[in-house]
């Protein structure tokens, strides 16, 4: 539980302000050029190697800044999200899903802060949609005096495909590249994505998508009302649950991942 203790530290130590705090440091931030730097740190898989049940005790460590409807560790909502997968006879590989969809935020691991790991997502290098939550503070980005991605669709083509579009750096897409060579389609592009609200909720974004994209997002809108919607002030039993998703993740995942 060394990892979990080095969570409560974090915690501690980062200064939960209001949603609207967060958001005005993850709107001010989130610049092409940091995305692109976060993505040459992280994406090469180097920082360590651990088993899913190391990260996801960290997150017992962890209340997302982000969410204002649940006070409870990060460990808790991952079962909380897949119990109310399990209770409605999903399948296997979604139960899974949604019971590692935020194992991403153990960036907070190796230091990050969370307007950096957790929050909504949305595409960089094009204009930012005003469907993303509290999209006046990117009137603060430095990104928007970049004429190159004033426009719509900014530096992108339209219907290129949301694969070839730069997302905010975060827990969705860092996890999305630890996973990548292990899960179906169908369950990365929920890890992916879950957190582009102004593009499943909001409808925003649909010019960058491709058909293969829409197909996908019929999943996430799925997944999205598990995730939102099951969330409990009571604590789920960890170690009467533990077994069942042990087995769940050796059925799926290898022992180790690279993060």
């Amino acid at each position: 539980m060394e990892t979990a203790r080095r969570y409560r530290d974090f915690q501690a130590a980062d200064c939960r302000g209001g949603v609207r705090d967060f958001y005005a440091l993850n709107h001010a931030r989130q610049t092409f050029a940091f995305v692109e730097a976060k993505r040459r740190e992280y994406l090469p898989l180097r920082k360590r190697r651990m088993g899913v049940w190391e990260a996801v005790e960290a997150l017992a460590g962890i209340v997302d800044d982000s969410d204002p409807d649940l006070s409870l560790p990060q460990i808790d909502h991952a079962l909380q999200t897949a119990e109310a997968l399990r209770a409605d006879g999903r399948p296997r590989w979604l139960v899974l899903t949604g019971f590692v969809h935020d194992l991403g935020k153990v960036l907070c691991l190796f230091g990050e802060p969370q307007w950096a790991v957790v929050g909504d997502t949305f595409p960089v290098g094009c204009a930012f949609s005003d469907r993303i939550v509290h999209s006046e503070l990117f009137a603060a980005n430095p990104d928007r005096a970049v004429a190159e991605y004033a426009s719509e669709t900014g530096i992108y083509e339209r219907g290129c495909g949301l694969g070839k579009v730069r997302m905010s750096w975060g827990h969705d897409e860092y996890l999305y590249h630890v996973l990548r060579e292990h899960l179906r389609d169908e369950a990365l592009a929920i890890v992916r994505y879950h957190s582009f609200y102004a593009a499943h909720r909001e409808g925003a974004y649909g010019f960058l998508m491709n058909a293969d994209d829409r197909r996908l997002f019929e999943h996430v809108r799925d997944f999205n009302r598990y995730d939102l919607y099951s969330k409990q002030p009571e604590r789920p039993d960890l170690p009467g649950l533990r077994s069942y998703y042990e087995d769940l993740v050796a059925e799926f995942l290898p022992d180790t991942l690279a993060w």
